[in-house]
């Protein structure tokens, strides 16, 4: 498995080396990028449970949205403000009434400051107050608030890697929620043929010894070389998929489209 993932990161970084990026440049980049543009990764997915038959009722839809808006393009103390916006759908789109199972919706404020070494570029660091909630009430409400502390380091064009902590507040409602989505996640994003194919992986382990975490891996490509649409094939495997039955695991395989944010992805 070592020697894997050691011939792994080679092919996501051979012919890059780092990148050299003044302040300068990054200035550019964060301030003449739309205020308004893509946050996270917006797509539309439909697959199969892979512990069940594929039924009508085991089958579904997930589609992401995500957005964010720069507040200023001048940065206080360092840090650039944005709000950011996401939501998340499960679908029941082949059963009778083709049924929503749940929707959930997560405001953010986040702060961005650029961080350098030796006046090149060397990644970014994000503080943000974030929200969570299925938008239901009674026995069916979740919701989780976090303050949370992240970096990206870009590698190279190819590597990507992100880690995020956060600490949860009032979750009164729902304690055992840390159990299942822990305290932090890893993303790494590589790719694998000049901006045409891509690979993702995001990794979470639950709060206890036990692993009640989650994996949610995905390979996408690009259909042409000027088009920001891609075929996308996506696995879940774990706790927490959607809010609402964060306590039961499940691994699930969709195929789809995604349309993703730009290289330049600090956050």
């Amino acid at each position: 498995m070592k020697q894997i993932g050691f011939l792994f990161l080679i092919l996501c970084t051979s012919g890059y080396a780092q990148i050299p990026m003044s302040k300068d440049s990054i200035k550019k980049i964060i301030t003449e990028l739309p205020a308004f543009s893509i946050y996270k990764d917006n797509y539309f997915v439909t697959g199969i449970d892979l512990g069940q038959r594929a039924s009508r009722n085991t089958m579904d839809a997930k589609f992401q949205i995500s957005f964010k808006q720069r507040l200023a393009d001048k940065p206080y103390a360092g840090f650039y403000p944005y709000l950011t916006y996401t939501q998340q759908s499960f679908w029941k789109v082949y059963k009778a009434s083709s049924p929503f199972e749940e929707s959930s919706y997560h405001p953010s404020l986040m702060l961005l400051k650029p961080v350098y070494r030796d006046d090149n570029f060397f990644g970014a660091l994000t503080l943000g107050i974030e929200h969570e909630s299925n938008g239901r009430d009674s026995i069916y409400s979740r919701s989780i608030n976090t303050a949370s502390i992240g970096f990206t380091r870009i590698f190279s064009p190819r590597l990507i890697l992100s880690l995020k902590v956060w600490i949860p507040f009032l979750i009164d409602n729902n304690p055992s929620l840390p159990r299942y989505i822990g305290y932090g996640e890893g993303h790494l994003q590589c790719v694998l043929n000049k901006d045409r194919l891509f690979f993702d992986v995001t990794v979470r382990k639950g709060a206890d010894w036990d692993f009640k975490g989650s994996i949610n891996t995905g390979i996408s490509y690009r259909l042409t070389k000027s088009a920001n649409q891609l075929i996308t094939l996506q696995w879940w495997q774990g706790y927490s998929e959607s809010l609402l039955d964060f306590k039961s695991e499940r691994g699930m395989l969709r195929i789809g489209f995604i349309i993703k944010p730009t290289f330049y992805r600090f956050y």
